[in-house]
């Protein structure tokens, strides 16, 4: 039997833009998506903290180093720039690999840069 389980998040990340003439998808700096193991078109939940909303979207690589997290196309429509938003990616783990598994959790600062020391890999 296999079990879904949290992969990996990027906790409190900042909404930097919001475009919704797009065809959809959350942009992720490219450091945070390496850090949490998020590969571009990998399936992702968000929660937005502000305002409750939780969505189902696809990761797409931002420009590395810049700290970009963009909510694109539908998905402009759950949040608003300076929002807070918690990216999770779950992944499908068999009984024993449960029992070795650890999720990463990626905290960020409020400019989306890994806070040394307070993340978990």
């Amino acid at each position: 039997m296999f079990r879904q389980m949290l992969r990996s998040k990027i906790h409190r990340a900042t909404v930097t833009e919001s475009c919704l003439d797009y065809e959809g998808s959350l942009t992720i700096d490219e450091d945070l998506m390496e850090a949490a193991g998020i590969l571009p078109y990998e399936a992702i939940v968000c929660s937005n903290l502000n305002n409750g909303e939780r969505f189902m979207t696809y990761a797409m690589a931002g420009t590395r180093g810049v700290g970009e997290i963009i909510l694109n196309g539908p998905t402009a429509r759950k949040g608003a720039v300076r929002d807070q938003i918690i990216i999770f990616c779950y992944e499908y783990y068999s009984e024993d690999e449960i029992k070795r598994h650890a999720p990463k959790i990626i905290k960020v600062n409020e400019k989306n840069r890994i806070i040394p020391g307070k993340s978990k890999h």
